[in-house]
């Protein structure tokens, strides 16, 4: 649906885009992460023609967007700020699009009303906008960009104004939404959860260039890089010593870890002048409780710090060996004690579980 071929964008000597290459699939939806400053509004404001790009191209449905002004493109985008006409009803809101739609004023009141029963709120069509919750201004805002039958749905962080609660409800209706309608959904978020949660793809932008484009998993798992890695999540990271290097597996030697035999797949980026170091997700090591028996491999840790979550709890910890603690996260089952600083516990854990940063 979409395409970028070296994509170039100047504020005066300000390099907001660098050299962006990459597709957005027909149906998916996708989403442009990353901190503040990456560029990532920038590039959603490209694709609906708010922004000129300096040099590159743009191919929108298979054409070159160049020239092409923002109404005559097949987008339309829900704003941060929703956007609102305040002294209009929720249904004049909604229709505003359709004021030079040649069609009667019955067929366009049908839509309307279709648009609004399609994000829960039939019978809202008379209020006033105004008088909404944030979760509701925020249905209007989709009913109003979805009525007019867009190619490619451009969301600028739609739901950073809402509480955390609304949030993850309004996370769980886009995505039925947008299976619902079965067309493109560009999202830009700075919520490393919610583009998780929510993308069939991820885009990862650092400084105006794409660090890293893969799916949830992916980048979750196998981060190409220390920054994605850090910026995905929490990961922990300890020094680690190439030992040798034979066809598909890399011999490492790492604190606490000991000797460990890798694949090539779990072996990340090319080598640099940083030394390398062992990655790995808090969940992927396991304190043994009541007499468990490791799966693999385990060593002795102590607890140094104890974060407690309602259903997780946090720990971080210090294996024998190690010059670090490193974080631990464990689900807090019926039954399951939540340890206290200062315990001596067994961590269990498997080499397939680490990642290799060169």
């Amino acid at each position: 649906m979409i395409e970028f071929r070296d994509v170039h964008k100047y504020y005066g000597d300000y390099h907001a885009l660098r050299g962006i290459n990459g597709t957005i699939r027909e149906g998916e939806f996708f989403s442009l992460l990353g901190p503040s400053g990456c560029g990532k509004t920038t590039l959603l404001r490209t694709i609906a023609g708010f922004e000129d790009i300096s040099s590159g191209v743009v191919l929108l449905d298979g054409k070159d967007t160049a020239g092409v002004p923002a109404n005559k493109r097949p987008t339309n985008m829900v704003f941060q700020s929703y956007a609102f006409f305040p002294h209009l009803t929720v249904e004049e809101n909604v229709g505003f699009g359709l004021r030079k739609d040649p069609r009667p004023a019955t067929e366009k009141a049908k839509a309307v009303a279709e648009a609004l029963e399609m994000v829960g709120l039939k019978g809202y069509g008379k209020r006033a906008a105004h008088a909404l919750s944030g979760g509701q201004r925020q249905r209007v805002a989709l009913a109003r960009a979805l009525i007019l039958k867009p190619k490619v749905l451009l969301l600028d962080e739609p739901l950073s104004a809402l509480d955390k609660k609304m949030r993850e409800q309004m996370q769980v209706e886009l995505i039925r939404l947008q299976r619902q309608v079965g067309i493109t959904f560009i999202l830009v978020t700075h919520d490393q959860e919610e583009a998780l949660v929510m993308s069939d793809r991820i885009a990862v932008m650092f400084e105006g260039e794409i660090a890293q484009l893969a799916d949830p998993e992916t980048l979750y798992r196998r981060p190409n890089s220390r920054k994605v890695a850090n910026f995905i999540g929490t990961m922990n990271f300890m020094p680690a010593k190439i030992i040798s290097e034979s066809g598909d597996t890399v011999e490492v030697e790492s604190q606490g870890f000991g000797k460990l035999t890798l694949t090539a797949g779990q072996c990340m980026g090319i080598p640099s002048a940083e030394a390398p170091a062992i990655g790995f997700r808090p969940e992927t090591l396991t304190i043994l409780f009541d007499g468990q028996q490791p799966q693999d491999r385990d060593s002795m840790a102590t607890v140094e710090e104890v974060v407690y979550y309602g259903d997780m709890t946090y720990y971080d910890v210090k294996l024998d060996g190690m010059d670090q603690s490193v974080r631990i996260s464990m689900r807090n089952v019926f039954g399951r004690p939540v340890l206290d600083i200062g315990t001596r516990a067994r961590v269990a854990w498997s080499p397939g579980a680490l990642v290799l940063f060169r």
